[in-house]
């Protein structure tokens, strides 16, 4: 018999992994404190939930696309949480990007009331979430893993079992911190560029197609020449990364010096206001300590 789907967290990325659910012919009921998400899921045939608990009581295996590991936790183990109605033996599987440490707790407390734990973080934009083309990195047992796949396949076009429980989200973490560490070095280097003389455009140019090309490049060098930061995850959001990768640094005792060096601009962004921008915000600190701007010469006349 096809089981029963809940799903909480429906914000940019969720409400399209959850749609590609529910328009794949699944049972699907939903839960988020925005209504009128909520509203655009039961419009293409989903069923809404009143609270976490009251979804738990009605799901067998509940999907979590929330921001947050603290947010993550109050919906597991809180007072309306999904701790209260979900029956022994179901499968909570976390699809956001929660903290590895964190993540290992939650499974323990779990096994504890004979509930199942996975975590299968997304990587991937919004417009990836709305095609199905994410790439998801599952952590948790094996015959859990090929029993769900067939919900993970509407999500995700490529789905990794990537080993234990937190797998997924290390795996999740290694990719961010190396994503993050692009952004953070073009956000230092391409203001010396243009300080330096060189034509912003020209050099957007060579580093989006030459050796130094990175997605962190291709994505956000062309928005920063239109004075545009606004694209991509908060930064106030993907600070979690650094977070995260800094306590398991201190607790397993491994050096981590770039990504240390890179957690600092990100504080400097974060502490000069940029929280609700993308990560391409970074490169404003820069600019504002060379007193340059990297931009269309259009722009500067």
């Amino acid at each position: 018999m096809e089981k029963k789907i809940g799903f909480i967290g429906l914000g940019e990325m969720g409400k399209w992994m959850a749609c590609n659910v529910v328009q794949a012919g699944f049972d699907l009921t939903v839960f988020d404190m925005n209504l009128d998400a909520v509203k655009f899921l039961t419009d293409h045939g989903a069923k809404a939930a009143a609270s976490a608990a009251d979804l738990a009581g009605r799901a067998e295996w509940i999907f979590l696309s929330l921001p947050n590991t603290a947010v993550v936790e109050e919906v597991i183990f809180g007072d309306k949480g999904l701790i209260h109605g979900v029956g022994t033996g179901a499968l909570i599987v976390d699809c956001g990007t929660t903290g590895y440490l964190q993540t290992m707790d939650f499974e323990r407390r779990l096994r504890e009331k004979e509930i199942l734990f996975a975590d299968a973080p997304v990587s991937g934009m919004e417009a990836r979430a709305k095609e199905g083309t994410l790439t998801m990195m599952f952590g948790g047992d094996e015959a859990v893993f090929d029993q769900i796949k067939p919900v993970l396949d509407v999500m995700s076009n490529k789905v990794l079992h990537m080993g234990k429980v937190g797998s997924g989200q290390l795996t999740k973490l290694v990719n961010q911190l190396l994503f993050n560490i692009s952004c953070a070095a073009i956000a230092e280097v391409l203001p010396m560029a243009a300080k330096l003389g060189l034509d912003p455009e020209k050099v957007t140019e060579v580093v989006t197609s030459g050796t130094g090309r990175s997605f962190a490049a291709e994505f956000f060098a062309p928005l920063a020449l239109d004075g545009i930061f606004n694209k991509g995850y908060p930064l106030k959001h993907a600070y979690k990364d650094m977070i995260s990768a800094s306590e398991i640094s201190a607790q397993h005792k491994i050096p981590l010096p770039m990504v240390h060096a890179c957690a600092t601009t990100y504080q400097m962004a974060l502490a000069e206001g940029f929280e609700d921008q993308g990560k391409g915000a970074m490169i404003r600190v820069f600019e504002r300590l060379l007193d340059v701007k990297f931009r269309r010469k259009k722009e500067e006349a």
